[in-house]
């Protein structure tokens, strides 16, 4: 996350949200703190460079495809009972996202499952349900969702969404529907990235959307102010990878929006020798500062440390939890 933000954000460098194609801010630059605190913050500098940046569609399987560029990466299931989507994206999109969906077919949006709250995944509630979406998820997703959040880590106050925007049906542990011919299951995590974290399976086509539990290819961010838990990220990681089979297409949070058991579970095993590592020096009486020193990230910042969650602030995440 160590960016200036003079510089205009590209795609890939947005936080917690677009993943595109284009390079990621890695250079020097204020720490995750200062520059979450910059201007009028990062999370509104996010939402306005929203506003432009283009939607890719990828085909997966049958009538299943997912769109990457507003926030999160968002599953889109075309049927005669209209368009299922798993996450909203981030609401200023509506055009682009407006445009990709009616590329997939003349369907209305009917259906909106949000994996979690946060707003690279469910800002795009609101304007959603006004298009006819019956929004579904955690139960704890609804809670942070009607009411006032403050997330320290990006030094931001999320207002509660509109009534339309908050989810109409909810569920504790799992949730089994049928829509377009798909059987779809909804699995709750536990504490995972947030407390209220689900997982969306599409059986009949062996396809799993995860959320935030999986960053493709870099360091994922762990809300603690809303239950998350680095031990319960791995264990949801060690739930997705047991279920899958070596033909299951895996959808993470954020990343290239097509990935497998095989890159999860690379990905597991990063997050579990960190914890180990980090939680080494933690026992020896290391400060957090002095657990950023010894860079316990190191062997694996080549490979995961070149996005928005960079070796330090992801260091000091894991301190937290461990």
């Amino acid at each position: 996350m160590s960016r200036n933000l003079q510089h205009p954000l590209t795609r890939r460098g947005f936080c917690l949200c677009c993943v595109g194609t284009s390079a990621a801010f890695i250079g020097g630059g204020p720490s995750p703190r200062s520059a979450y605190a910059e201007a009028r913050g990062l999370v509104t500098v996010i939402k306005d460079s929203a506003a432009s940046s283009p939607i890719v569609t990828h085909k997966l399987r049958g009538n299943l495809s997912v769109l990457e560029g507003s926030g999160g990466n968002v599953a889109a299931l075309t049927g005669s009972d209209g368009k299922v989507l798993v996450d909203a994206g981030i609401g200023v999109s509506k055009p682009q996202m407006s445009k990709a969906l009616a590329q997939l077919g003349a369907e209305p949006v009917a259906h909106l499952i949000n994996t979690h709250w946060h707003f690279d995944h469910a800002d795009g509630n609101a304007w959603l349900n006004a298009a006819g979406a019956k929004i579904t998820a955690h139960v704890n997703t609804r809670k942070y969702l009607s009411e006032v959040r403050r997330v320290e880590d990006w030094d931001y106050n999320f207002l509660p969404l509109p009534e339309g925007g908050v989810p109409s049906e909810v569920f504790g542990d799992a949730l089994d529907i049928k829509l377009n011919g798909i059987s779809l299951s909804l699995k709750h995590y536990g504490p995972a990235h947030t407390d209220g974290d689900i997982s969306v399976t599409f059986a009949e086509l062996d396809i799993v959307h995860v959320g935030d539990i999986f960053w493709n290819g870099s360091y994922p961010f762990i809300d603690y102010s809303t239950g998350g838990s680095i031990d319960g990220t791995i264990a949801a990681c060690e739930t997705s990878i047991a279920a899958a089979t070596d033909k299951t297409v895996i959808i993470p949070g954020h990343g290239p929006p097509v990935s497998n058991r095989v890159e999860l579970g690379d990905y597991r095993d990063m997050l579990v020798a960190v914890r180990e590592k980090v939680a080494t020096l933690k026992r020896q009486g290391r400060t957090r500062d002095e657990t950023v020193a010894a860079k316990p990230t190191a062997s694996f910042d080549a490979r995961w440390g070149n996005f928005v969650i960079d070796a330090g602030f992801f260091t000091r995440l894991v301190y937290e939890g461990v």
